[in-house]
């Protein structure tokens, strides 16, 4: 492996087996044994079906999480790991950080590694937030006067001073997240990996990870693996996505093709089975989404917009329980390009709820003068009954076009390309 690359992954796998925990047998043991001091390729490992999340029943006690990925990593790379729920990247990123062992293929590391990829991950529940940082920087290989010089640095960034001689399991999952990620960051690490556990935090410590791993990967020229949905963030701080699907790598490369290819993925999964039978969805499900469109003000069905028109959503929802049903909250959200959300609004906010006796209802939303900027908008759904989740359907209810319109009533354009939403002022003198 070359002084450059840091990471090298060859002909990867990773199978469970279904219904136990582990992953083999005694007889697939045994086998392996046998296999090994014949110097033969273990046979138990071809069995398996592809992680198809799809499929909902197998003819196979075996599956294949991860299956022949391949990739390299240089120095400095900030890789961005996509990919739906289901598609393998906790995996990847829990064998890349010898949390489990592969089935198949070889890993070759150049450096330390530093993970972030559960909340306490890592961390010795009894020892306090100061005696964690010092049994992570020994983990790390770094001496005691090389983690005093940095152990300010890590307390003033997870701002919890006041509890740092506190056991961390008396700790909050976001202060928990917050020691964690200033110890991997600052413990200077060759490769550092972080999952989605960033997600626990809050939306400004958020920012501030984002910020500390460009920093770190650009001054320090430090190698970054990182897994996330929200495909601003993807955007902003890589350099290169890898998007892995079913457990197989479907594209590594170019980040806004990644994630173009990424989205595909989704929309088509969004598009097979019918919203109303979809099993893509968590809740009691006592009343679900069972159809969804987009209409304009005068009741037309539509697929794109102009900016400034008034939009319509159109839900159609099923009762699934013999009895009347009251209190019910819809709620939405809007998301741009990346499936950043942009917006969000629930019926409750302005005092309205709806009751159903009836097996189907349609429920519609006006939005007047949209003011989002040209592109493409998203629209995920939830509903509410009496505050308990009744459906939270995980893909894309639909997709929008908007297009540039007479948004200012003057028959001029403006910077249609900047920024996500087109204003209005009110502009005086005196």
């Amino acid at each position: 492996m070359s002084e450059n690359l840091v990471l090298k992954v060859v002909n990867l796998s990773k199978r469970y087996r279904l219904g136990v925990v582990g992953s083999k047998t005694i007889t697939d043991d045994v086998k392996h044994f046998i296999n090994k001091m014949v110097n033969k390729k273990n046979e138990t490992n071809k069995e398996g079906e592809i992680n198809d999340r799809t499929i909902l029943s197998s003819n196979s006690n075996y599956v294949w999480s991860l299956k022949d990925i391949n990739f390299e990593i240089s120095k400095g790379d900030v890789i961005g790991v996509i990919g739906r729920n289901g598609a393998g990247k906790s995996t990847l990123l829990k064998i890349l950080s010898r949390i489990t062992a592969p089935t198949e293929g070889e890993i070759k590391i150049n450096g330390k590694i530093a993970s972030l990829l559960e909340v306490g991950t890592g961390f010795h529940p009894e020892l306090t937030g100061r005696e964690n940082i010092y049994l992570n920087g020994s983990i790390l290989g770094m001496s005691k006067i090389e983690i005093n010089d940095k152990i300010k640095d890590i307390i003033d960034f997870a701002e919890v001073q006041r509890y740092i001689d506190t056991p961390v399991k008396r700790y909050s999952s976001g202060m928990y997240v917050r020691l964690a990620f200033s110890i991997a960051a600052h413990l200077e690490p060759d490769i550092l990996i972080v999952d989605e556990v960033l997600a626990v935090g809050d939306a400004a410590f958020q920012k501030k990870c984002i910020n500390k791993m460009a920093e770190i990967s650009l001054k320090e020229g430090r190698t970054i693996l990182f897994v996330s949905h929200i495909m601003a963030s993807i955007q902003s701080l890589c350099n290169k996505v890898i998007l892995l699907d079913n457990g197989r790598v479907q594209f590594i490369g170019n980040v806004d093709e990644g994630i173009a290819k990424y989205l595909e993925i989704n929309e088509s999964d969004t598009n097979e089975i019918q919203l109303e039978n979809s099993k893509n969805r968590q809740g009691n499900q006592k009343i679900v989404f069972s159809d969804f469109h987009f209409e304009s003000k005068e009741g037309k069905k539509i697929d794109k917009i102009l900016t400034g028109q008034d939009l319509v959503l159109v839900f159609k929802l099923k009762k699934n329980v013999d009895e009347f049903i009251d209190d019910i909250d819809l709620g939405f959200s809007i998301h741009d390009n990346y499936d950043q959300g942009i917006a969000n609004l629930y019926s409750s906010y302005q005092n309205i709820v709806f009751s159903s006796s009836e097996n189907y209802i349609i429920v519609k939303c006006i939005l007047p003068e949209i003011p989002f900027s040209p592109g493409n908008i998203a629209i995920r759904g939830r509903i509410l009954v009496s505050g308990e989740e009744s459906d939270f359907y995980k893909s894309k209810l639909g997709d929008l076009l908007i297009e540039m319109g007479d948004f200012y009533n003057t028959g001029i354009i403006g910077q249609s390309n900047w920024g996500k939403y087109l204003i209005k002022g009110q502009w005086l003198k005196k």
